[in-house]
């Protein structure tokens, strides 16, 4: 363990202390002022909801150079861009910081070609706004309540409370960008499939660690605070001014299969990681966190799953959770036979790409 590692620190070190240490070494040109609320809580990893984020978090191996860029990406309060093929623990890598930080459940964004920044940062629900007024127009007018109404709450009594609040819900992405004390982990998953414009709009979000939401800007003069859902289930959030402004900056990790390029204003605010594709050791290491020494030793061997493993990904890339799923089916006492290793191998070592790809 390196002295100044913050992630994958001395297990003697309590997590308080590491994140004070996070704390004290901030760069002066990532300084960020939000107010935090008091009364803003964040979902403990410890709830039992969460106890397989835990387990994924908890069962990943990093390198000492992967561990080197994740606290390289944390003290600059930067994003860490995580590239490398399928299966080899990108997204992982985000709840192992979760969890080894105690920093709460992970905000997942998962990206597909039709997102777009304002889906992480927050949905605004105009329509269901639109008929909960028309509901109490009609009960108005008729005296007499509408079916549909007994549904929902009177619009005067919403907005008594939550106003336009109830309509809207911060994403991940807006979660993970409100003022506390602690980060939150905030995992943008396969960022290479996104629109050519996502990244650049991201730009003004990750450099200022900020952004608005002009549904309550317009209404500042008149409603300075609106409490908003939030992606936390059942947790809430106050808006000021139309304006949310971290106070820790979050720990984002994009991942990315390669398969694009991304522009250099985007590429230069990014720490990147290359994740390699984990070798003989290492895949050992991980059947044993993972299954058991027991587990890794019935792998081995000249005629062993890891080794057919690795002869089968020189053909074609093959995840590491296949080798998993075959070494569990041998403890499963399938395919247990050492002549069966290549229907077992047929079963569960199909590659992902390459010439011996479907």
């Amino acid at each position: 363990m390196k002295d100044w590692w913050i992630y994958k620190g001395d297990p003697a070190v309590p997590t308080d202390r590491r994140l004070a240490r996070l704390a004290e070494h901030q760069p002066p040109w990532r300084v960020f002022e939000g107010e935090v609320d008091p009364d803003h809580t964040v979902p403990s990893l410890d709830d039992d909801q969460y106890a397989a984020d835990r387990e994924r978090g908890a069962g990943y191996l990093a390198d000492d150079a992967e561990i080197d860029l994740v606290n390289t990406a944390l003290l600059l309060r930067r994003p860490l861009l995580v590239t490398g093929v399928p299966g080899v623990g990108k997204s992982t890598l985000a709840y192992s910081i979760a969890e080894d930080l105690g920093l709460g459940p992970v905000l997942r964004w998962p990206i597909t070609s039709r997102s777009s920044l304002r889906d992480g940062l927050y949905r605004y629900d105009a329509l269901r706004r639109l008929e909960d007024a028309n509901l109490t127009r009609m009960r108005e007018t008729s005296g007499k309540q509408h079916p549909e109404e007994e549904q929902r709450p009177a619009v005067e009594d919403v907005q008594r409370t939550d106003g336009i609040g109830r309509y809207l819900q911060l994403g991940p992405l807006g979660t993970a960008f409100l003022p506390a004390e602690r980060p939150r982990v905030l995992l943008v998953d396969e960022i290479d499939k996104c629109d050519i414009d996502l990244p650049g709009d991201l730009l003004t979000v990750l450099d200022e660690g900020r952004f608005d939401i002009p549904e309550l800007t317009r209404l500042a003069d008149h409603q300075r605070t609106v409490t908003v859902g939030t992606e936390d289930p059942d947790v809430r959030a106050r808006i000021t001014a139309g304006r949310v402004q971290c106070r820790a900056f979050p720990v984002v990790v994009l991942t990315s299969n390669g398969e694009r390029e991304f522009p250099p204003a985007f590429l230069r605010r990014c720490i990147r990681l290359t994740i390699d594709r984990p070798g003989k050791d290492k895949l050992l290491r991980i059947i044993e966190q993972r299954i058991g020494v027991a587990a890794a030793a019935a792998a081995t061997g000249p005629d062993g799953l890891i080794s057919t493993y690795l002869q089968l990904r020189e053909r074609g890339e093959l995840g590491t959770d296949q080798l998993l799923n075959a070494v569990q089916l041998r403890l499963a006492g399938a395919w247990t036979a050492p002549e069966e290793i290549r229907e077992l191998a047929q079963a569960t070592l199909q590659p992902l790409s390459g010439p011996d790809a479907t």
